[in-house]
């Protein structure tokens, strides 16, 4: 029997289980969809001319903005075999930053349909966006038994700060599509078929290698309970496969780039080239980034110099309580291995590679599927609250990083 042939999901969910389950998940999204793009239309109304629109663009053109521009290039020009230089020598910004399967798609509808760039973007994220909402669904229902809670999560993840994103010419829709659809399969037991949708993440956007790590840590948790979960050879050959492949095919554009420009360190230089406005150019040492970035954030904000030296490590020390806190709460382990090794992995992979600026706040979007730990309780105040609370934070996102003014130092 195969492992979703014992499961399924209501036919019907709400008060007498009368809208199907797929409706309600429908109408949510919509809702969500609708919030945002006012947001936008009303943030584009009164955007000044900028570096990629003129003033006031449509809604399209606003919602393609930022690396956007960069993805768009891709699709119409493909990666340069050269490398861009700096005056002092350095490698500078350049399509090499960005992986390739959401802009070939693009250009497959743009062709396919005659399209325009940004409606063609924009149209790919908004049906990522749908598919990754049916699936969070489906997700949650699966390791909570609970069709509230599933769609609660579903409705916090639709209304999130973030969530603009599932709407504008970025790959982030897309990876969250495929983060779901994996964390899905690996609930369901399918290591095999994951592997394919690996692949394709991997060469969306960076993080396939917090994949591998969840599956080690899904697999010793197997391991430690097999003997009331029996763990089968052929599972264990299965996610073993899977985990070497999501290994690999991290290092896949790294090689790529590296072949195809003669320079072996070209992804990771060109990636070290956007936060040289910070703290110039420096190699990248797991780890590092956050303190390096602490350390220049903190002299920026008018800290004393003395007073950095003790505050970095003590609010590195505090993200990395935060993160247990959550993974230890009674509302996150009551959510499966799965989602929680998830949140685990990609977090420390942030920790260990990423320089926080104002980009963190996208950057943390794939750690969606942990919002289901938030969306237990069932009080109308306390999900009313925090659906103001995100719809707030989502105005203050679009208009601090999004929307652009001036010299803008807060990149989306």
């Amino acid at each position: 029997m195969s492992a979703l042939s014992h499961w399924r999901a209501p036919a019907r969910v709400g008060a007498g289980h009368r809208i199907p389950w797929w409706l309600a998940v429908t109408l949510i999204f919509l809702g969500g969809r609708v919030a945002s793009t006012i947001i936008l239309v009303v943030y584009a109304s009164v955007q000044g001319e900028n570096p990629w629109t003129s003033a006031q663009p449509n809604l399209f053109d606003f919602s393609s903005m930022w690396d956007g521009r960069w993805y768009n290039i891709i699709a119409e020009g493909g990666y340069p075999n050269t490398l861009p230089y700096t005056d002092d020598g350095h490698v500078g910004e350049s399509q090499w930053a960005f992986l390739p399967v959401y802009p070939m798609l693009v250009k497959f509808i743009m062709v396919f349909t005659g399209l325009p760039w940004a409606v063609a973007g924009v149209s790919i994220s908004l049906v990522a966006a749908a598919g990754t909402s049916f699936i969070l669904y489906l997700l949650v229902l699966r390791v909570t038994g609970s069709a509230s809670q599933a769609l609660f999560t579903v409705v916090l993840f639709q209304v999130a700060p973030v969530s603009p994103l599932l709407q504008i010419a970025y790959a982030e829709s897309l990876q969250w599509l495929l983060i779901v659809s994996i964390l899905y399969l690996l609930v369901l037991r399918r290591f095999v078929t994951m592997i394919p949708l690996i692949l394709v993440l991997a060469f969306t956007r960076p993080g396939a290698l917090a994949l591998a790590l969840t599956f080690v840590i899904y697999g010793f948790w197997r391991w430690r309970h097999r003997r009331s979960d029996s763990f089968p050879p052929g599972e264990r050959w299965a996610l073993v496969a899977a985990t070497a492949t999501a290994v690999v095919a991290s290092a896949a554009w790294v090689v790529i780039a590296g072949v195809t420009t003669g320079v072996p360190t070209a992804y990771f230089d060109t990636e070290l080239a956007w936060r040289s406005a910070y703290i110039g150019y420096v190699e990248l040492i797991p780890l590092t980034p956050w303190l390096h970035a602490l350390g220049w954030w903190l002299p920026a904000w008018g800290v004393p110099a003395a007073a950095t030296a003790w505050l970095v490590p003590m609010i590195f020390a505090g993200i990395l309580a935060l993160l247990m806190a959550y993974l230890f709460a009674p509302g996150t382990r009551r959510v499966g291995i799965e989602i929680r090794a998830w949140v685990l992995s990609y977090a420390l992979y942030l920790l260990a590679v990423f320089f926080p600026q104002s980009s963190t706040f996208r950057l943390l979007g794939p750690l969606f599927p942990g919002l289901a730990a938030f969306a237990a309780p069932k009080h109308w105040s306390y999900r009313l609250g925090l659906v103001l609370i995100s719809l707030a934070l989502q105005v203050v996102w679009v208009g601090w990083c999004w929307a652009i003014d001036g010299s803008d130092w807060t990149p989306p």
